[in-house]
Order: structure tokens, then C-alpha cells, then sequence
């Protein structure tokens, strides 16, 4: 009978494609932490607080507070393909405002990844959907700027990064921030699927609340 009771569960999880299996998951892990930590999720509970606002692509093999070993709530996080911080883009402007107004996040972070699909499709003929409409900065950036014969995805990925911290530090609600003194610093980093290593591609931005200007530091 219990045989028998293993085997409809099995099939169960065929019949919903693996969700159920999600679900099992699910489960273990919050057992898990409940078990080395039997507070976490009651602190979870109250307002978030975050340092960090990360700027990532949507790419599934780059989970934001997992290769920087973060905790739920410890970060703040917005995802799209190419990780690009369009200002035109309301889901962007939402969760920038809400970082940086609300949070009150000390650091901006842009993750791109080498081995973006979207950059790849950025260098490609133009396609009239919503992906090409998407991509359009990022073939923008590519034909009048990276377009030369040493130009490959990873170097393009490493310019739309710098591209999108130029984009930020001149965005109203960042600027704003800084002229009411706020303490943030932008950051442009790049991902290695291939080790699991991040690492700086250009220098933190700042603005010196003092002398009103922007200060870039060493990368």
C-alpha cells in the first residue's frame, strides 16, 4: 500500500510537470532554516533594510543574493534581460524609486553576465518584436560605439554595463538623491558563469555632498 502511495505521488509530480517537486523543495529549505536559525523568518517578517540595490539580468544562472551569499532581505533586487536601467521603463522606475527613496540603499549595483543571451541578440540582425524593441539600447550602443572587428559579446556586455551606471548617474531620482545629500555610490560589475566570480569594469560613482560634484574612485 505504501508502495502504491509512493508511485501515485510520483506521478503526481509528473502530471504537474515538477511542481509539486517545487513545492517538497520549498518545504526542506525553510525546515532548514528554521532549524539553524529558528528567528529567520520571524525577522523576515519586518520591514526590509537593505544596503544594496542590484541591477541584474534575468539569466537563470545568475541568482543575485546567492553568488554574493547574501540572506533574503539583504538586498533589493531588479532583473531584466541585459540588465539594462531605462528610465522609460515604469517596472524600473518603480523599483529604483523604491530603492533609493524609500530604502534609502547605499549602493547601486549593475550585474551583467558573460554569455548574455540578450547581448547576443543585440549584435544580431534587428528583430521586430518585443525582444528587438527591448535590445534597442544595447544595438544602439553596439553599432555607434563597440562596433569595430575586436568587438565580441563580452566586450559589448562590459560596455552596456558602463553604459547603464552612465545612464544611472544621470537619472532625476539618483541626482536627486545625491543633491539631498544621500550617501550612494554606483557600481558596474560583470559575472563569470563560467568560475562564479564578480568583478568591477569600471570605477564606483559617487557625488561628494560637499563640493556637489561627481567623484569616481578607483576601480
Amino acid at each position: 500500500m505504501e508502495e502504491s502511495g509512493k508511485r501515485q505521488t510520483a506521478a503526481d509530480g509528473a502530471d504537474d510537470g515538477g511542481l509539486s517537486d517545487l513545492l517538497a523543495r520549498n518545504r526542506v529549505w525553510a525546515d532548514a532554516k528554521t532549524l539553524i536559525d529558528p528567528g529567520f523568518f520571524k525577522r523576515l517578517v519586518g520591514q526590509q533594510r537593505p544596503r544594496y540595490f542590484w541591477i541584474g539580468c534575468s539569466d537563470s544562472r545568475v541568482p543575485a543574493t546567492e553568488i554574493v551569499d547574501l540572506d533574503p532581505g539583504e538586498m533589493f533586487v531588479h532583473r531584466n534581460v541585459a540588465n539594462l536601467a531605462t528610465p522609460s521603463d515604469p517596472n524600473f522606475a518603480a523599483a529604483l524609486e523604491f530603492a533609493v527613496d524609500v530604502l534609502k540603499v547605499e549602493h547601486i549595483i549593475v550585474v551583467g553576465h558573460y554569455g548574455c543571451g540578450g547581448i547576443q541578440a543585440a549584435m544580431a540582425p534587428d528583430r521586430d518584436d518585443a525582444i528587438g524593441l527591448w535590445l534597442a539600447p544595447v544595438r544602439e550602443l553596439y553599432q555607434t560605439v563597440c562596433c569595430t572587428p575586436d568587438t565580441n559579446a563580452d566586450r559589448l556586455c562590459e560596455h552596456n554595463i558602463r553604459a547603464q551606471v552612465k545612464a544611472l548617474a544621470a537619472n532625476p531620482l539618483v541626482v536627486r538623491a545625491w543633491a539631498q545629500h544621500a550617501s550612494l555610490t554606483l557600481h558596474g560589475w560583470v559575472y563569470a558563469i563560467g568560475d562564479g566570480l564578480l568583478q568591477p569594469v569600471c570605477s564606483p560613482v559617487s557625488r561628494d555632498p560637499d563640493e556637489a560634484v561627481l567623484v569616481v574612485g578607483a576601480s
